[in-house]
């Protein structure tokens, strides 16, 4: 415990925490926006359920990573090489990295399967007519069932616990720093799940926002499997300036939807 307090006292720790505090939090928003989509997909009932085990997996995964700081470090070591030789003019240099690690395949499969996923659930809100519906339209039709979405929620988890301890990794050598990162971070995640899920459902067009985000989270994985890093920073700029447009946007149809009401109300 001395131990503890004497590494919090100094500035440059302290600092690192801070640093890191927000790195997570800003990491941890695709981790929500994707269980909070999944979550929607469930009877009413089930949903508050699935994020929270969804949001406690991520912390689990999370600490257990963290204990095992060594192995996932060793994830960063090239495992194969292409060999691909780039074209003339460029000193054989390739587009992109020919070695890849484990983490790199592991972002590449993350990256896949969201690109995936997005364009599904794209799909389904451009056409949400299915087979079953036209078979039996008394019926209703769940479309997704509870142990489907936990185990997408922890594939998911698991691609950005990776990202997030090698986040923690890079940016401080000390382990209790790296917890309180993550244990915070996650709290936020648990505070942040159930009304950002519900504005989500209550509002269309940000579910589309959503998916958008989520195809160029996926794409920007892939990126930085093959060695295309894109700066984290532009990637969350857009997303906010893109958010903040929506939030106009969600005004000025409710400013809208009251002049009308208002308006009938006079005739």
């Amino acid at each position: 415990m001395t131990d503890i307090l004497a590494l919090f006292s100094d500035p440059a720790v302290l600092a690192a925490l801070i640093t890191l505090i927000v790195m997570e939090v800003v990491l941890g928003i695709d981790n929500l926006i994707f269980i909070s989509i999944l979550s929607n997909k469930l009877p009413e009932s089930q949903r508050q359920k699935a994020r929270r085990i969804g949001i406690a997996l991520a912390l689990v995964l999370r600490l257990g990573l963290l204990s095992m700081i060594a192995w996932i470090v060793g994830l960063t070591a090239p495992v194969f090489d292409l060999g691909i030789v780039g074209p003339p003019g460029t000193n054989g240099e390739p587009a992109f990295e020919t070695e890849f690690s484990w983490r790199d395949l592991i972002l590449i499969a993350g990256g896949l399967f969201l690109v995936w996923k997005a364009t599904t659930e794209i799909h389904h809100a451009m056409d949400p007519v299915h087979t079953d519906d036209l078979l039996d339209k008394e019926s209703p039709v769940v479309s997704l069932t509870f142990g489907s979405a936990i185990v997408q929620i922890l594939l998911l988890d698991m691609v950005f616990s990776i990202d997030s301890i090698l986040t923690a990794v890079g940016m401080t050598d000390h382990l209790p720093v790296m917890v309180i990162a993550v244990i915070f971070a996650v709290g936020v995640m648990l505070v942040a799940a159930d009304p950002l899920a519900n504005f989500i459902n209550r509002n269309p067009t940000v579910v589309m926002l959503a998916l958008g985000f989520l195809l160029m989270i996926g794409a920007v994985l892939i990126g930085d499997g093959f060695g295309v890093h894109v700066p984290k920073g532009y990637i969350y700029a857009a997303m906010a300036f893109s958010a903040l447009v929506e939030t106009l946007n969600i005004f000025s149809r409710r400013a809208q939807a009251k002049k009308a009401a208002a308006s009938n109300r006079g005739d």
